[in-house]
């Protein structure tokens, strides 16, 4: 595409004058600061960066851009690792000065805007002893991890993000504002849940909140390879027992790059510390090499999901889902893979593989169809993030992330998935078609592309008119 004039730059401030937006484009002073990206990989020279601070600046730049057919994308939250939120000359829209969270404690409502990350959420709703059902890495933006179907470490007991999501501001293709719910524009609602960054910018989100108590039952562990073994075993235990109230995400780290990669444990149980020690017992007995478990906070726990210190450079995310139990085979082989990785590229040693398992039945309990979300099963996801920094290795990390993604789907390739997604959408990028990501739901998203998004404006998260 052609890179956006100067003078059409120019004209865009004008239009935004009196909305509280910030304009930067090349050559300005604040360009290379809000270009940055969490991922090097996404930063691209867009020919203007617009940091919105309400829904109408975000219909007016929407409106402009579209008058002048030039492209634009939009950055809510920022964690990601594709080029969906970047464009090459296009306009850059940028929701991250629309972070506050409103907490009704009465009607256990919050309604968050739609650049805030979870953080913000947490810390809002622990003021009032309440919680929203939300990413298990604080540092994740509302937004994009919701209208993929979003998991969080209340999954086992309320579902998936969308299934506590009450209502949406949502601005679309055409620069027109709706407000979408069970009760209004209920088609709309049902694809948002699930495909909603295929069909506009959502500004404002309304979530149901829940009672949480002011401590619950955490930690983060890492155990030397050894005993990995008995870390699947405890985690094919958990499978079994599917205790709504816990969580426990297992995998692979390497902390540093002369170290070989560890097995890293992250707890969740929302209940007493002597009720989760004694959930917990086998794991706990293996005398972790590093990390601690104790009761804390719901907004600690969540920040211990996040990599910290956020590693700076190069990152790329893979993902598909994975049923239980786990043959201990491709643990192993798993690791090994992994630690190849960190071992010949110790830049990527701040990468992680984490299995996630959170308790589904009340994610199974809600019908595939009732929601644009199709990732429904008695199944967990597995995530995969590469870190580095030399460009050069672009191509061999991808080759990694691919090899590892591959080989989990080969060791599920004599299952019928059915109806149901192949991977959780927010973990697998582009790696999968949209046929496959959204299953049985992929006739209704492309009918209502035609209504809600007809010319195919938000496309580059998943192309829901290419299924295959």
């Amino acid at each position: 595409m052609h890179f956006m004039a100067h003078s059409l730059a120019l004209e865009l401030r004008r239009e935004l004058e009196g909305t509280g937006s910030e304009i930067s484009y090349v050559g300005s002073e604040k360009y290379h600061e809000n270009i940055k990206s969490w991922s090097d990989t996404c930063e691209k020279e867009a020919g203007a960066i617009v940091n919105v601070t309400s829904t109408e600046a975000v219909s007016k730049t929407i409106t402009f851009a579209r008058n002048h057919h030039i492209e634009f994308v939009i950055k809510a939250g920022g964690h990601s690792t594709s080029s969906e939120s970047a464009t090459r000359g296009g306009i850059l829209i940028c929701l991250s000065r629309m972070r506050n969270v409103s907490v009704d404690p009465p009607s256990h409502t919050v309604r968050v805007q739609g650049g805030a990350i979870w953080d913000d959420v947490n810390t809002a709703t622990a003021a009032h002893g309440l919680a929203v059902v939300g990413a298990t890495a604080s540092e994740t933006g509302v937004g994009g991890s919701t209208l993929g179907g979003g998991y969080g470490w209340l999954t086992g007991q309320y579902g998936l993000i969308v299934d506590s999501l009450l209502s949406v501001t949502i601005v679309l293709a055409d620069g027109s504002v709706l407000e979408a719910s069970q009760d209004t524009n209920k088609d709309l609602f049902w694809a948002i849940r699930g495909a909603g960054q295929a069909f506009g910018v959502v500004t404002e989100l309304v979530f149901k909140a829940y009672d949480m108590p002011s401590d619950i039952f955490g930690g983060l562990l890492y155990f030397t390879p050894a005993k990995l073994d008995k870390v699947v075993q405890f985690a094919n235990w958990f499978d079994k027992k599917q205790d709504e109230r816990s969580g426990f995400f297992f995998g692979f780290r390497a902390l540093s790059p002369v170290e070989e990669t560890l097995v890293m444990a992250l707890l969740f149980y929302n209940g007493s510390k002597e009720e989760a020690t004694t959930f917990f017992a086998p794991l706990l007995s293996l005398q972790a090499s590093l990390g601690d478990a104790g009761m804390m906070s719901y907004t600690q726990l969540n920040r211990l999901g996040n990599i910290e210190p956020t590693p700076a450079g190069r990152k790329a995310m893979g993902g598909t889902n994975i049923t239980f139990p786990l043959d201990t085979k491709l643990a192993h082989e798993l690791w090994s893979g992994f630690n190849q990785i960190t071992g010949a590229y110790p830049e990527a040693c701040a990468s992680v593989l984490a299995f996630e398992l959170l308790p589904y039945s009340k994610v199974i309990s809600v019908p595939v169809t009732a929601t644009a979300c199709a990732n429904r099963g008695c199944f967990y996801n597995v995530g995969l993030l590469l870190c580095w920094q030399n460009p050069d290795h672009d191509a061999v990390m991808d080759q990694y992330r691919r090899a590892i993604v591959a080989k989990i789907q080969y060791s599920q390739h004599e299952l019928n998935r059915g109806e149901h997604a192949v991977s959780y959408p927010n973990y697998s990028g582009h790696d999968f078609s949209s046929g496959s990501l959204f299953g049985t739901n992929l006739p209704r998203l492309q009918e209502l592309k035609k209504i809600y998004d007809q010319n195919n404006f938000f496309r580059k998260w998943q192309n829901l008119l290419k299924p295959y």
